[in-house]
């Protein structure tokens, strides 16, 4: 852990299928940290094009973005920190997961009434946020706050980040940006995980994962929730 140059909270599928057809859609294991053959669709480009954004990522849902850890703060105090807040907070139920494209994007987003999760999500933010060292000069520039709402400036401000609390939309990404009239993508998406998007969707963790040195992801520990 000493490692890692960032640090995050994600939501990250708990092993099994839908876990492993993720992480080979992207071509990244986040749990094994290291990478996986992806398949081989009929596409205008190719799948490992079409993934390399979310890839270093790795397959998750961001809960609190990546930070760099606060002066005189460690991993471990992130950890300890992480771990206790794991046990305030009770696992959720919604319906299941849709496929949709997000502002050009291919997506998992949860159906249903998602202010449960809201509410979860704003709790690890807040709770973890003081672990969090404040942005440089360099990285606000790099959110183009000029291009923010006045509400999201306000956030990336408070927060580091403008996509939190009010502003948050649970998503696990399955692609980059896509060109219009990308639809070959959707349908191999949707023939890949055929029979495995969980429904109803289950969230029973909070994963804390770090980023090394070349920019990749790696799931360090899984904090069941116990409330």
């Amino acid at each position: 852990m000493d490692q890692m140059k960032r640090f995050a909270i994600y939501y990250v599928p708990e092993p099994g299928a839908f876990a492993d057809a993720a992480a080979s859609w992207l071509g990244w294991d986040l749990a094994l940290g290291a990478p996986v053959p992806q398949p081989m669709p009929d596409l205008p480009r190719p799948l490992a094009d079409i993934t390399a954004e979310p890839r270093k990522y790795g397959f998750h849902a961001t809960l609190k973005p990546p930070f760099r850890l606060a002066d005189g703060v460690s991993p471990a105090d992130l950890t300890w920190a992480t771990a206790r807040l794991a046990t305030s907070l009770a696992p959720l139920e919604l319906p299941g997961l849709q496929m949709v494209n997000l502002e050009g994007f291919l997506a998992l987003t949860p159906a249903g009434d998602t202010s449960a999760l809201q509410n979860l999500a704003a709790e690890v933010v807040r709770t973890l946020d003081p672990h969090r060292a404040t942005l440089t000069s360099a990285e606000t520039a790099r959110r183009r706050p000029e291009r923010l709402t006045p509400r999201q400036r306000d956030l990336l401000s408070i927060y580091g980040y403008p996509y939190v609390m009010d502003q948050f939309q649970f998503h696990l990404t399955l692609s980059g940006p896509l060109d219009e009239g990308e639809t070959a993508v959707t349908k191999a998406a949707a023939n890949h995980f055929a029979g495995l998007i969980p429904q109803p969707f289950h969230i029973r963790e909070i994963c804390l994962c770090g980023e090394d040195a070349t920019g990749r992801f790696h799931l360090l520990h899984r904090y069941a929730l116990s409330a």
